[in-house]
């Protein structure tokens, strides 16, 4: 072969190639998730291959999906949540097609399987009463995500309302002001031991504590104890409240921002989650994909033993009106949930100065200016304890206040905004100075959690060893949820959170929204 033909056969398969290249592009797809669907990523990957189509997934809570939907979904091609509610909550300008339910799964109870027989809740029907009964014995607590940031618990919440009310038909603006409803309510929530702002954290939470039960999805809890019985540990027993049972539809629909491939791209992907398939392999993962019951196959996924029962016709509560929903998220942020006691530790180091001080001011205002923290459902109730350290590598100041009223909230944010940045980082004496302070009051009347945030390494005059020895003679079940922002070390953050039962989140490119989202925690 000549030099000349031999450069041609290589410049003709450089072509081909790039013409192959330019073929096989795969359109992306961005979806907007709730954090459920992290259980089904290995079937999304298979649904990549399948298709063709390329699908970045991006978890958010509940009350986030709607703001996002607000505004437009823009960055979003679709949107996936746990409840057509926050789709027709936050779709306002009508941009979501073609949703259809992906999956369901019920909204239970799961209580450790002794407990549940000791309480009688293994024989029969167990009513949302029956539970309360055995909270204002003492004989029950339990781990619920919070109805203000969570499908899971707004979906509960809903329930519970609707028990209460004895109601059949969906709850009007009437009905949340009667007599005596709200007091319940307050009793019931007394209940809760924890809190968060994810169902999937939440169980991740569970199985890392000691707790008595959870509300979570059903699905989640048969993934719960499928890593109980793995590790030896008693295996949770699944309750279905009749009286006040909701079910999440996990609808995905389309969010048309005017791009045609996108749109046959999602019906691609939307046609091979719900083809028989795909059906079959989200039903092997604890979920239901219809109201009635599983496939002989999957069946065995569904284990009895645990309580959960195939064969139960599903009778969801319906979901009231947007506006009466709104109404009843609002009360339960400001009067019905559990108060919470909350310090946050806040950095004020040198590497603070400027942008870093600028945007952790604004943090604290959209938590405690009241008007603020309305847009994101994280009011304060008024029997709520809110306190502040402000540190550097010494304490320049530690507040309570004694009342959460707008007044005294605004004033602690005007501490917050009084304080300039300077100085090394010590977090460790901030978050023992955070336990001190929370010495004096009975934990089991509040969701308490210390929120630190630093940008920094430590390197005062303390360390970790400190903080554990300092914790354990304290003997509060106190979690420490910190926020990771700039420089700061994560590796110190991790060891502070996983010895508490906390979280880390990341605050490096949003500090504000990471703030947000850990005070949905408590």
């Amino acid at each position: 072969m000549t030099q000349k033909k031999t450069i041609l056969r290589l410049a003709a398969c450089a072509l081909l190639g790039l013409l192959l290249c330019g073929c096989g592009e795969r359109t992306e797809l961005q979806i907007l998730s709730g954090s459920e669907n992290q259980e089904l990523e290995e079937i999304l990957e298979d649904c990549e291959k399948e298709t063709g189509v390329r699908i970045r997934m991006t978890y958010k809570g509940s009350v986030d999906i709607m703001r996002s939907l607000q505004a437009g979904g823009e960055g979003y091609d679709a949107v996936w949540p746990a409840s057509s509610m926050w789709i027709s909550l936050g779709d306002e300008a009508h941009k979501v097609k073609y949703a259809q339910s992906i999956s369901t799964t019920p909204v239970v109870f799961g209580i450790r399987k002794s407990l549940a027989q000791e309480l009688g809740f293994t024989e029969g029907n167990v009513s949302v009463k029956d539970l309360l009964a055995a909270i204002e014995a003492g004989n029950l607590s339990f781990c619920m995500t919070s109805a203000t940031q969570s499908n899971s618990g707004a979906s509960a919440y809903i329930g519970f309302l609707a028990a209460f009310l004895g109601k059949e038909g969906a709850i009007t603006e009437e009905d949340l002001q009667k007599e005596g409803l709200q007091e319940e309510m307050r009793r019931f929530f007394s209940g809760v031991e924890r809190s968060s702002g994810s169902s999937d954290w939440l169980k991740d939470m569970f199985l890392e504590g000691n707790y008595d039960a959870m509300v979570n999805y059903e699905c989640l809890m048969i993934s719960a104890n499928e890593q109980l019985e793995a590790a030896g540990r008693e295996p949770l027993y699944v309750v279905y409240p009749y009286d006040g049972l909701s079910i999440a539809d996990s609808p995905l629909g389309y969010l048309d921002q005017g791009d045609e491939k996108k749109e046959e791209a999602f019906l691609k992907v939307q046609e091979y989650l719900l083809s028989d398939k795909a059906q079959e392999a989200i039903e092997a993962t604890g979920r239901r994909t219809g109201y009635g019951g599983v496939s002989e196959k999957n069946r065995p996924v569904f284990k009895p033993e645990w309580g959960i029962d195939v064969d139960r016709i599903l009778s969801p509560i319906p979901m009231p009106e947007g506006s009466v929903l709104m109404d009843a998220l609002n009360l339960y942020q400001t009067q019905l949930r559990k108060p919470s006691l909350t310090v946050y530790c806040l950095d004020y180091s040198g590497s603070m100065t400027g942008e870093g001080r600028e945007q952790l001011v604004e943090a604290m205002g959209t938590i405690l200016i009241q008007d603020e923290a309305a847009k994101y459902l994280l009011q304060a109730r008024e029997e709520e304890m809110n306190g502040a350290v402000l540190f550097d590598d010494t304490i320049l100041e530690a507040k309570m206040l004694e009342h959460s009223g707008r007044r005294e909230l605004e004033q602690l944010y005007g501490l917050v905004e009084s304080y300039s940045a300077g100085g090394g980082t010590d977090i460790y004496q901030a978050a023992i100075r955070a336990l001190e302070m929370m010495k004096g009051y009975d934990l089991s009347q509040y969701t308490p959690a210390i929120i630190l945030m630093t940008d920094g390494q430590s390197n005062g005059a303390m360390d970790f060893e400190d903080f554990q020895a300092a914790y354990d003679q304290a003997g509060l079940d106190v979690p420490v949820f910190s926020i990771l922002f700039g420089d700061a070390r994560e590796g110190q953050l991790k060891e502070l959170v996983s010895y508490t039962n906390g979280r880390v989140f990341d605050g490096t490119d949003d500090l504000i929204g990471a703030f947000r989202s850990v005070k949905g925690y408590n």
